[in-house]
């Protein structure tokens, strides 16, 4: 028998989306990943949070984690129960807050900051870039002894990030992630279930 699971978590760029923004999240949520970041750096928080709003009612809808970045305000007044950080945000993070969520996550570009990223709570994290992509142009990527490197230094779940396609998660997956995270590939392809398919897991 074949099973199809999802170990992709969708990093959101609505600057990205050939269609309306909410639109695409829900063809995504359609498609159960393993969870939606709502990654929107541009925005201000109140702008973030009313958008926040919409996404993790989405979210609901098709029993996706909607996983906030950044506002960890905003996250505890929304009721948010997932968010991911910049390293330097966790950091300055006190334990009351970390308390309000069922997930933290954090983006590491080091075996240091991954274990550090670990001692801070998190049960999780995304490490990359791996691949060549456009979201780093010009800045070498870290490869995938990188990413071998940071599975075997931490005892959470690692997330592999940067030019993940279906092409090479195979190999993310031989090194020891637990999944990869996927943001142009989502955003912008002509299919979202057709793209979906060609990340499934057969066992």
């Amino acid at each position: 028998m074949i099973i199809f699971m999802s170990d992709i978590l969708c990093v959101t760029n609505r600057t990205l989306c050939k269609e309306d923004f909410l639109q695409r999240v829900e063809k995504i949520a359609a498609n159960h990943p393993k969870g939606i970041i709502l990654r929107e750096k541009d925005l201000s928080e109140e702008e973030y949070k009313k958008l926040a709003e919409k996404v993790i009612q989405l979210c609901e809808e098709y029993h996706v984690p909607c996983i906030l970045h950044y506002f960890v305000d905003a996250a505890i007044e929304l009721g948010a129960e997932n968010i991911h950080l910049p390293l330097h945000v966790l950091r300055g993070m006190d334990e009351k807050k970390k308390e309000a969520f069922r997930q933290i996550g954090a983006s590491c570009h080091s075996v240091e900051e991954a274990q550090e990223a670990e001692c801070l709570g998190c049960t999780y994290i995304t490490a990359g870039h791996v691949f060549v992509t456009d979201c780093k142009k010009g800045l070498a990527p870290r490869g995938l002894e990188f990413l071998q490197d940071v599975c075997k230094s931490v005892s959470i779940p690692v997330y592999a990030i940067g030019g993940i396609g279906s092409e090479n998660i195979g190999a993310v997956r031989k090194a020891g992630a637990a999944g990869a995270c996927v943001m142009s590939g989502l955003m912008n392809c002509e299919n979202v279930k057709e793209t979906m398919k060609g990340f499934e897991i057969k066992v």
